[in-house]
């Protein structure tokens, strides 16, 4: 019998990366108080998620979307788990609820294939939100490829996509997961070496 090939998908703020994402951007550009509260209210799971993600985008779509780019492209990445993936690169992807102009500089570092949100760009400027990425519909679309799906994530939005993956790994890489995805993680990783560890023993 043929065995089943392995897909890796990771979820990329604080997974691969070594800080979250958005919280830097309104850092950058100097509306932090705004976004760290809404932040804080979807991590304890106040706000729903694609609730929030709108609120943040209405908030950082006045950016300039090339500025955003530039600064995502050169955030620092766990390098161990970014090493996996260019390794790994056919049978790993990315699964980020982040726009997709705003990563595209970050993504080409890791040389893998990127599912992400989608907007319209006017005039450098987010004018319209068109795609919230579903995580897990990700996952159920590699398996309908007849993919064994690992999925590696640590966020409220990682809950679906870990609870319908084959495997679940729960990283604690950058802060702890949240409550909702300790309950649905086959494993539990408290660093870059042993989450390296096993994605090779996945793999």
């Amino acid at each position: 019998m043929k065995e089943e090939a392995t897909q890796f998908i990771f979820d990329l703020d604080g997974t691969i990366t070594q800080e979250e994402t958005l919280p830097l951007i309104a850092e950058h550009f100097g509306v932090t108080a705004e976004i760290e509260a809404l932040t804080e209210k979807t991590v304890r799971g106040n706000i729903p998620f694609v609730e929030s993600f709108i609120r943040r985008i209405y908030i950082l779509g006045e950016l300039p979307v090339d500025e955003v780019a530039h600064l995502l492209g050169g955030v620092q990445l766990h390098e161990g788990v970014a090493q996996f993936i260019r390794e790994h690169s056919e049978q790993c992807s990315i699964a980020t609820g982040n726009l997709r102009p705003w990563i595209e500089e970050l993504a080409a570092r890791l040389g893998c294939e990127c599912d992400s949100s989608e907007a319209v760009i006017e005039e450098n400027r987010v004018a319209k939100l068109t795609h919230i990425l579903h995580k897990e519909d990700v996952v159920q679309r590699y398996q309908g490829l007849g993919r064994r799906v690992v999925f590696i994530g640590d966020g409220n939005n990682d809950v679906e996509a870990m609870r319908v993956a084959d495997i679940s790994i729960a990283s604690a890489l950058t802060h702890d997961p949240v409550p909702g995805v300790l309950t649905v993680a086959d494993y539990l990783v408290l660093n870059e070496a042993a989450l390296c560890r096993q994605l090779h023993q996945l793999s």
